[in-house]
């Protein structure tokens, strides 16, 4: 556990976007949209998604309802630093728009946040983006309100705070984070999910899942120093609030997440639930080391000189899904927690594994074990050495992971750079 503050905390905060889910709730976001006051309206998606049909489809509903429509498929598949100032560019030359429609996955969603800010607020991108890495500037301005579809079961970023990017010459994913930038509205409609391929389900639905373990094990709120009002920040550790979601999402992928990846219509319908309830637990508790192992993982890939390819993904260079990256430690991530909070993460353990198929493993490596035979069961990576990591790489992931200090923060205990280098080397094989 952290160093016992001097003045612990008392106070929680908890936000959301407003929700509509269910079947066909798609169809009434003209309907929405228009009720935000908006009379022009961009919608951010990737090109992959638009050979669907779905961003048009919601174009079509937002032109019914009045509104002038633009359709930019400008969001790439984990977004960089270059690609979200490509999609701003794009999207001052045509605007202005009173609203953004984000039409896809993290990838578009990110995108869209990044848009949002910067048609409204001035600087450039890396103006913004967190400390170190970026300025760590906050906007001046109300962004552009936003409305999410999400198209896959995973990120979360309909409910969040955070746009995730890779900062390409840092060779390390970071993000911008500001209270603005959690979207007005999440239109969840499952129903967009039945063209999501298995190994796209798979890898976000490890992200759900880490989202969901790792605000459920976060710092607790009171744990921390005291803040002024001035000081408070979206992610404020466990609390009794992100704690329902959290454990909602937990039980729901305990039945879902096998039957989701081998395509069963309830399964992808209780997925797109939990990762609701995963989003709006995290994004209020935060994430911790999982989720800054990710970064390095998935921004250093495209230099080992591997032809990794993650399974169902329409990509022509090594790339690792950010579900993927985070879930790749995550079990020796939750083996090194463990004693922080032994009786949180065997709780979490037995949610997952209601059979009790690994009840006996020893107590430090049940949640592990549990992770393990789930990961081994959807087609996960074996380890960082599947991917191309090596014994070589292990300084450079450390490097990168700490500097995501933001996430570090909400970690519930102290983690070193010898913590980090342990937990990488304990993931280079998980089977």
């Amino acid at each position: 556990m952290p160093t016992s503050p001097h003045t612990p905390e008392s106070v929680f905060t908890y936000a959301a976007p407003r929700l509509k889910f269910g079947p066909g709730a798609v169809t009434e976001i003209g309907h929405d949209v228009a009720g935000l006051g908006a009379r022009s309206a961009l919608v951010v998606t990737d090109p992959g998604l638009a050979a669907t049909g779905h961003p048009e489809r919601v174009a079509e509903a937002l032109r019914t309802a009045g509104l002038r429509v633009d359709v930019h498929d400008s969001a790439a598949v984990e977004p960089s630093d270059a690609s979200l100032a490509a999609a701003v560019e794009q999207a001052k030359g045509a605007a202005p728009f009173d609203a953004v429609v984000a039409v896809g996955g993290g990838s578009s969603i990110d995108t869209a946040k990044a848009v949002s800010l910067l048609l409204t607020n001035p600087g450039e991108l890396m103006d913004y983006v967190n400390a170190p890495v970026g300025g760590g500037r906050a906007p001046e301005q109300p962004v552009l309100p936003l409305v999410a579809v999400p198209t896959t079961t995973g990120t979360g970023a309909e409910s969040t705070t955070v746009c995730v990017l890779d900062v390409l010459a840092s060779k390390v994913k970071t993000g911008i984070s500001h209270e603005r930038l959690r979207p007005v509205l999440a239109v969840v409609d499952p129903e967009l999910t039945a063209t999501q391929p298995a190994g796209v389900t798979a890898s976000a639905g490890m992200d759900i899942l880490c989202h969901a373990l790792e605000s459920w094990t976060a710092r607790p709120y009171t744990n921390y120093e005291h803040k002024t009002p001035e000081q408070r920040v979206p992610y404020c550790g466990s609390n009794p609030i992100s704690d329902l979601y959290a454990e909602k999402a937990m039980r729901l992928l305990a039945g879902a997440f096998r039957g989701a990846v081998a395509g069963g219509e309830q399964a992808r319908a209780d997925m797109a639930l939990a990762a609701t309830f995963a989003g709006m637990g995290f994004g209020n508790a935060g994430v911790h080391v999982p989720h800054a192992n990710a970064y390095p993982i998935a921004g250093r890939v495209h230099d080992l000189g591997s032809d990794f390819r993650p399974r169902d993904y329409d990509v022509d260079e090594t790339m690792v899904p950010h579900g993927m990256a985070v879930a790749s430690t995550a079990p020796a991530a939750f083996a090194m927690t463990f004693a922080a909070d032994p009786q949180r993460h065997l709780t979490a353990a037995a949610w997952l594994d209601p059979q009790g198929l690994d009840a006996e493993v020893p107590e430090p490596e049940r949640l592990s074990a549990v992770l393990r035979r789930l990961m081994r069961d959807i087609g996960q990576p074996s380890g960082l050495a599947e991917i191309g990591y090596g014994e070589a790489d292990v300084d450079g992931i450390v490097s990168g992971t700490m500097q995501q200090q933001r996430l570090l923060a909400t970690a519930p205990r102290e983690v070193t750079e010898e913590d980090v280098a342990g937990v990488v080397r304990a993931s280079m094989h998980h089977w």
